[in-house]
């Protein structure tokens, strides 16, 4: 249950049921409120029930059998309590925050073993402290002792690695320490670097630099933040660069890699070949085989470098024919730059006319506006980043100046005292810092500062009625401000002190002064001279820094003021950008519909030119079909004619036999397409004319005429001729099939090709519509005013020697492209003066290149007739002297020849080889004859023996057995010896046989 209670339900034998589950066991031992049950799982041996739940306890509960149960159990039910009246009843504990009963018993457990804990220390403790104070009183009793008796310091050391050991674990836990507080420094920081980015980085200075001998100054730039919209849209222009550079370049690299695929394919097939043509193993030959083959191999180059030199010879001539240019020449260069610079060269009309065209670089789309306004706000943003560069480094200089100056004046402070009071110059001001120079002292701040800080803070709070336009930040400042003049310290100050200090000195000398020697008097006016020209030349060098500052200074005020003109014509500039962008977004609904026409009919027209092409190729493969059938069926009538032969009787009935059945087919096809026009007309019962029928009749004749062959004819010639005729009609069917398909074919193509041209006129149109939207949209944009701030003398356009009122009709050119226009035109009329010296002297080459080209014609006509007389009369007839040479030798049989006597070489070597293995076969043969033959002489030896062996038994057998019975035992000995080897020697002889056979 969620409440940490346990419920059994008993089950009965017939199963459950609804009024089964109303009786149950109820238990509550878990946490009420975190004890949900989150397991519950029987024992191994089914003896108890286990529970774990949320509060971290687990219980567990003995099962019962049927048997186990105590059968007469008495419920004692105890007697109420009395007073129950009287007692308060127990509240329940509402505090959230209070413990329950796991977490009161967890907390005293805890409770107790820190107690226990603490014990310990406390026994540590107090035994280290007794530790220390024997130590100590060892300490007093040495010093008690005598000197030489006295133990040293390092005596009462025992072990120094202890010392070591201690060290060691204490830099381990400093660096433990360091480690588990990273986090939390790295934290802080990032913590600190985020409160100054929000607070400190946030704040714009605006600087200013005050001239030093006037009241001239100069300030920063307020800097303005770059739009990130535009950033972004030139980073998605960029990317788009970039993706079109990629589908552009990927061709070219596929290009090459194909090109370099077969360059390596052929490397490698060259590789296989030389490995192929060089054997491992070089077989054997006769040197005049050899000579045979160098000899070939000669031939063959020969062969091969003069069949080079012709091939040369007639590539060189169709290269030069290739070049030769016609009547009608135009140089494709020529061509191709006068296209490209009509295409870029761009008009140079007045916007506003009518007849003013756009190149493609002049469309103006949305993007490109976007991406130079985001151009103009980086330049600008770049140029007044640096002129604030600029100005800083001349603060920075001024600060240095300013230092400089102190130390010269302390120098020339320290001069005067040694001089007299009528012998001192007057010493330059040391020039002070603005407040608005240093700005960023504002957010600096020291412990002074804070505690006036705090001190004014107390003192506002007090005041009844707060003051007001006093903020934090202004009395911050007010307080920095009031300890900045105390910590710099005024020069007249300086300067006061410095002349007290001197008429110090000098009263003090004064008490000295006594009568001085001529030595003396010289070494001091020597030093008086030395001091006086020191001084001056400190007071001029303080005079030239403060002139060199203010130099520098007006220089950059002087630049700064250009600058700010240029600035301004900026900020105009982005004015009138950011109209023109809001025009074209206006405009922008329309040229994308535009833009998306034209991208439809370019990938429409895409498609039904690869369908035009493929049709194309279809029609040229089916004309190659008509044309190859039509050549099969003139190499079938020739064959005809050819197996006619001349003067054959039966070539006109032959002739007939081939041609009549393509008519009767040809009839037949007539009639069946007529059935079927008879079939779809109304009138289906009308009877053929009756010279249908004989005509019908009379073709069924002919054609029952024409398939028995005549007497007299070859039956051989008549069976060609019959399979001559089926070879025709299957011809004819073929290409009768083929024309009409070429014939569909021909009527897609000319459809495709109709809405090709719709498509193109329709892209035509869409093109120009873009054309004339280009153009209204340019002039919507020369509609609107733009600021040009003009000199005086830089107007031209004078009316009667003065200023128009009206500059509607005027021209407004930068000086950069009015040069541009003016050198310009200096360079068309050079070029064109050098273009009409080009075209003369061509004119000139070409009369004279025509006068060569007719003698140089005469020539070879004549040459030619002269090679085509030497010719007559060397060989009566003309030959070809290249087809001379290439044929002169017959290089397949000379190598055929080589190859044939390498084949008998090789046959004669096998023979020999067979002839020796033959002759070492026979010496072998003769060898086991001879051995049989000895085998076999043993054998009959052995059979003799035998034989012998066998009468010797029987003699002994038959004989005198019954006399000697006292040798009975040695003849049975006998007897059996014999019979073992007469065994062995019938072994013997049945190998032997073995052996031979």
């Amino acid at each position: 249950m969620q409440d940490g209670s346990l419920r059994a339900y008993p089950l009965s034998a017939e199963g459950v049921s609804v009024g089964a589950l109303k009786d149950y066991w109820y238990l509550n031992v878990h946490d009420n409120d975190n004890g949900q049950i989150r397991g519950i799982c029987l024992s191994h041996d089914n003896g108890c029930l286990i529970t774990y739940g949320g509060d971290g306890n687990i219980f567990t509960f003995d099962l019962l059998s049927e048997e186990e149960l105590p059968k007469d159990v008495e419920v004692i039910i105890p007697p109420p309590r009395s007073g129950l009246e009287s007692e308060k009843g127990t509240e329940d504990i509402r505090d959230p925050d209070a413990y329950t009963i796991e977490e009161c018993k967890q907390k005293k457990e805890y409770e107790r073993k820190m107690k226990e804990a603490e014990e310990k220390k406390n026994k540590k403790r107090e035994e280290l402290r007794a530790l220390r104070q024997d130590f100590v009183f060892l300490l007093q009793k040495n010093q008690e002792l005598p000197k030489h008796m006295q133990l040293q310091r390092k005596e009462f050391e025992m072990d120094r690695k202890v010392f070591e050991e201690l060290d060691r674990q204490r830099l381990q836990r400093i660096q433990l320490v360091q480690k588990e507080l990273a986090w939390e420094n790295e934290k802080q920081l990032i913590g600190l670097q985020k409160l100054q980015t929000q607070f400190r980085d946030s704040l714009e200075f605006t600087l200013t630099v005050h001239a030093i001998q006037s009241n001239h100054q100069i300030s920063t730039y307020s800097l303005l933040t770059v739009s990130e919209k535009y950033t972004q849209d030139k980073k998605q222009e960029d990317s788009k660069w970039e993706v079109l550079k990629e589908k552009r370049t990927a061709p070219k690299e596929t290009e090459q890699a194909e090109e370099e695929i077969p360059i390596k394919t052929g490397h490698v097939h060259r590789d296989e070949d030389e490995m192929l043509e060089t054997p491992e193993v070089r077989k054997s030959t006769t040197r005049y085989i050899e000579s045979r083959h160098e000899k070939i191999r000669r031939l063959v180059e020969k062969y091969d470098a003069l069949k080079a030199k012709i091939m040369k010879r007639r590539a060189e001539w169709n290269e030069l024919y290739k070049s030769k240019p016609r009547d009608n020449h135009k140089n494709a260069r020529d061509a191709e730059e006068i296209k490209e610079a009509r295409e870029n060269i761009g008009c140079y009309r007045l916007k506003t006319a009518t007849n003013y065209t756009l190149t493609e670089e002049d469309h103006i789309s949305t993007e490109k506006k976007m991406m130079q306004l985001a151009v103009l706000e980086d330049l600008i943003h770049e140029m007044k980043v640096n002129m604030n560069k600029e100005i800083v480094s001349l603060r920075d200089l001024k600060v240095s100046t300013i230092d400089e100056i102190k130390s010269l004046v302390k120098e020339v402070k320290s001069i005067q005292a040694s001089l007299d009071v009528s012998e001192h110059l007057p010493v330059p001001l040391i020039p002070q810092l603005h407040p608005d120079e240093v700005p960023e002292k504002i957010v600096e701040y020291n412990s002074d500062v804070l505690l006036k800080f705090k001190e004014e803070q107390e003192a506002k709070a007090k005041l009844t009625e707060p003051l007001e336009g006093c903020s934090s930040s202004r009395a911050f400042r007010h307080v920095f401000l009031q300890t900045l003049p105390v910590e710099e310290g005024h020069p007249m100050a300086q300067a006061g002190d410095a002349s007290a200090v001197v008429t110090d000195e000098q009263n003090a000398f004064g008490m000295e002064k006594a009568e001085l020697t001529e030595m003396e008097l010289e070494i001091l006016k020597r030093e008086k001279i030395k001091n006086l020209y020191l001084q001056e030349t400190l007071i001029k060098k303080i005079n030239m820094l403060v002139i060199n500052f203010d130099a520098e200074f007006h220089l950059l005020r002087h630049k700064k003021l250009k600058m700010d003109v240029q600035m301004k014509s900026a900020a105009l500039r982005c004015l009138t950008c950011c109209e023109e962008l809001l025009i074209l977004k206006k405009l922008q609904v329309h040229e994308d519909v535009l833009e998306e026409q034209i991208c439809a009919l370019i990938n429409e027209q895409e498609d039904i030119q690869s369908k035009l092409k493929s049709y194309l190729a279809q029609m040229e493969d089916r004309k190659s079909e008509i044309v190859m059938l039509q050549e099969c069926l003139k190499a079938l009538y020739a064959s005809f004619e050819a197996s006619l032969g001349e003067d054959n009787e039966f070539a006109d009935f032959l002739t007939n036999v081939l041609k009549k059945e393509a008519e009767y087919v040809e009839k037949e096809e007539v009639g069946r397409e007529a059935d079927e026009k008879n079939e779809n007309e109304e009138e289906d019962d009308e009877k053929p004319d009756l010279k249908t029928d004989e005509e019908n009749c009379g073709s069924e004749d002919v054609v029952l005429g024409d398939s028995v062959c005549p007497e007299g004819c070859s039956e051989d010639l008549f069976l060609n001729t019959i399979q001559l005729r089926q070879q025709r009609m299957g011809i004819e069917k073929a290409l009768a099939e083929e024309k009409k398909i070429a014939t569909d074919l021909r009527k897609e193509y000319d459809a495709l090709a109709v809405k090709a041209k719709k498509i193109e006129t329709s892209l035509d149109t869409t093109n120009r519509e873009l054309e004339a939207f280009q153009w209204e949209k340019l002039h919507r944009l020369n509609e609107l005013d733009v600021v040009v701030p003009l000199r005086l003398h830089q107007v031209h356009c004078l009316v009667d020697g003065e200023m128009p009122r009206d500059f509607s009709q005027t021209l407004v050119f930068t000086n950069q492209s009015l040069q541009y226009l003016r050198k310009r035109i200096v360079d068309q009329r050079n070029e064109k003066r050098m273009q009409r010296e080009i075209h003369k002297k061509a004119k000139e080459q070409y009369k004279e290149l025509l006068q060569d080209k007719k003698e140089m014609e005469k020539e070879i006509k004549r040459l030619e007739e002269r090679c085509n007389d030497l010719m007559m009369e060397k060989f009566g007839r003309l030959v070809d002297f290249e087809a001379v040479q290439v044929h002169s030798v017959n290089i397949p049989m000379e190598q055929m020849k080589v190859r044939i006597m390498e084949k008998e070489y090789e046959h004669f070597m096998e023979l020999k080889e067979w002839e020796e293995r033959i002759v070492d076969l026979q010496h072998q043969l003769t060898q086991l004859t001879r051995e049989n033959t000895s085998k076999l002489h043993q054998l009959n030896r052995f059979c003799h023996e035998k034989h012998q062996l066998e009468t010797e038994l029987e003699s002994l057998m038959t004989g005198q057995g019954a006399e000697l019975e006292g040798s009975r035992s040695a003849d049975l000995k006998e007897t059996a010896r014999l019979e073992s080897r007469l065994v062995n020697i019938t072994c013997e002889v049945a190998f032997l046989r073995e052996h031979i056979n």
